[in-house]
C-alpha cells in the first residue's frame, strides 16, 4: 500500500509539472494534467495501476477532493450575485442539456434504425451525451482568472447542468431497464441522487456560515473549512454505503451545496477571504480531481474510433453550442453569451465515464452486444473530445475577451 500511494504522489508532482510545460504553450495546464493521467494510468506506464484506482482508500481521497472542488462552484452561487441572472439561466440550462439530449438521440435513433441496432439505446447514448463535466472549464477560469458574462453565467449553470443530467440520465436508464430487463430500479432514486447530496451540503454548509462569519487567522479559518467538507464527506460515504444499491452520490454537487450555504451566510469580503486563503488547497484539488479523471482514458481506444465516435463527438457539440445560443438568445443574455458559452460547455468525459460504467452493468447481461457498442464508442469519444474540449473551452473565453478580467483585457480575441 506505501509503495501504491508513493506511486500515486509521483504522479501527481509529474501531473503538475506536465501541466506548467503545456502552459508554456498558451493551452490550459488541465489539458497537461488530463494527458498526465492517459500516459501515467492504468492503459499506459500504470505508475498509478488500477489496483490503486479501486482502492477504497484511493476512492474516498478523491471524493473528498471532488466536495472540495465543489467550493469552485458554491462560493459563486451568492444570491444577491444570481438573481440577475436567475429565469435566463434556468431556461439557457434547459435548452442547452435537453436540446443536446433530443438532437443526440434523434441522430442514433435514425443511424441504428438504419443499422438494425435497438432504438432504445439512442436514448442512453442522449442521456449519457447532455452532461456537462464542470471541472476543466472551472480549471481554466482559475487558471486565467477569466471574468465577464460568460463566467458569471458558467459557474452557476455547473451546478444547475449537473442536476438536469443527473435526472434525464437515471430516468432514461430506469426506462430502458425496465424494457430490456424487467428489472427493478427505482424511479425514487432519481430524487433521491439530485436532492441528497444538496441536503447533506447544507446540514453542513449552514453551521459552517456561523463558525465562518467572524473573521478569523488564516489557519483557524481553514481549520474549519477542512474540518467541515471531512465531514460532509463522511456523511456522503455513510448514505452511499447504507442508503445506496451502489455508490452514485456526487461529492462535487455536496461541496457546491455545503459552499453555497455557507457563502450567503457570510459577508461579500469574508467570503474573499475564506477563497483566498483556501485557493492553494483547491489547486491541489484540482490537480489531483484532473489527473483521476485521465487515468481511466485509453489511449488505445482513439485508434479504435469509428463512424458511431465520430457522430456522437459532433452532434453533441452541436447540441451544446446551438442550445446554449438559442437559450442565450431567448432570455436576453449579454451577445458575448450567445456566442461563446456553448464553446465552454463540451467538456465532457468525468461524467460520461461514471454514466456510461452505469450502463454497461446495466445492459451487460440482457444485451451484451449493446453494452459494447456504448463502451466503445463513449471510451474513444471521451479521450477524443476531452483534448479538443478544453482547447475549444480556453478559445471560448478567449473570443469573449475574458481573460485577466472582462473589461480590461480584449487580447484574446486577436491572437
Amino acid at each position: 500500500m506505501m509503495l501504491l500511494l508513493l506511486r500515486w504522489g509521483a504522479a501527481i508532482v509529474l501531473a503538475f509539472f506536465i501541466g506548467k510545460l503545456v502552459s508554456k504553450l498558451k493551452l490550459p495546464s488541465i489539458l497537461g494534467w488530463l494527458v498526465a493521467g492517459m500516459i501515467l494510468g492504468p492503459h499506459a506506464l500504470k505508475l498509478m495501476p488500477q489496483t490503486l484506482m479501486d482502492g477504497s482508500g484511493y476512492q474516498a481521497i478523491v471524493h473528498v477532493l471532488e466536495c472540495a472542488v465543489g467550493l469552485m462552484i458554491g462560493t459563486e452561487l451568492v444570491w444577491s450575485r444570481m438573481k440577475k441572472y436567475g429565469k435566463a439561466l434556468i431556461i439557457t440550462t434547459l435548452t442547452q442539456s435537453l436540446g443536446t439530449f433530443a438532437l443526440v438521440s434523434a441522430v442514433f435513433a435514425i443511424v441504428f434504425a438504419v443499422s438494425g441496432i435497438p432504438i432504445y439505446l439512442a436514448f442512453i447514448f442522449g442521456g449519457i451525451a447532455l452532461a456537462t463535466a464542470p471541472a476543466p472549464a472551472l480549471s481554466i477560469v482559475r487558471e486565467f482568472q477569466t471574468n465577464g458574462p460568460v463566467t458569471k453565467t458558467l459557474i452557476p449553470m455547473a451546478a444547475l447542468d449537473d442536476m438536469v443530467g443527473v435526472v434525464v440520465f437515471f430516468t432514461t436508464i430506469a426506462i430502458v431497464a425496465r424494457k430490456v430487463t424487467g428489472g427493478d430500479m427505482p424511479i425514487y432514486m432519481i430524487p433521491v441522487m439530485i436532492f441528497l447530496p444538496l441536503l447533506i451540503g447544507a446540514v453542513t454548509g449552514v453551521p459552517a456560515g456561523f463558525l465562518l462569519k467572524k473573521e478569523r487567522s488564516k489557519p483557524m479559518t481553514l481549520f474549519i473549512l477542512v474540518g467541515m467538507i471531512l465531514v460532509t464527506a463522511f456523511i456522503g460515504f455513510i448514505c452511499n454505503t447504507y442508503l445506496m444499491k451502489s455508490p452514485l452520490l456526487n461529492f462535487m454537487l455536496m461541496g457546491m451545496a455545503f459552499s453555497a450555504a455557507f457563502s450567503n451566510l457570510v459577508t461579500e469580503e469574508r467570503l474573499e477571504q475564506i477563497v483566498n486563503d483556501f485557493n492553494p488547497l483547491l489547486g491541489v484539488s484540482m490537480v489531483i480531481v484532473i489527473l483521476n479523471l485521465g487515468a481511466p482514458l485509453d489511449y488505445h481506444a482513439i485508434l479504435g474510433a469509428g463512424l458511431f465516435t465520430f457522430i456522437y463527438i459532433v452532434s453533441r457539440a452541436l447540441g451544446k453550442y446551438y442550445g446554449a445560443r438559442l437559450g442565450a438568445k431567448a432570455t436576453g443574455l449579454p451577445d458575448t453569451v450567445q456566442k461563446y458559452l456553448g464553446f465552454t460547455l463540451l467538456p465532457h468525459s468525468g461524467v460520461s465515464l461514471v454514466f456510461t460504467g452505469i450502463a454497461v452493468s446495466v445492459l451487460a447481461a440482457p444485451a451484451p452486444e449493446c453494452a459494447k457498442i456504448i463502451q466503445g464508442t463513449i471510451a474513444a469519444a471521451a479521450v477524443i473530445n476531452e483534448v479538443i474540449a478544453v482547447i475549444t473551452a480556453k478559445k471560448g473565453f478567449e473570443w469573449a475577451g475574458e481573460f485577466h478580467g472582462y473589461n480590461s483585457n480584449l487580447q484574446g480575441r486577436n491572437t
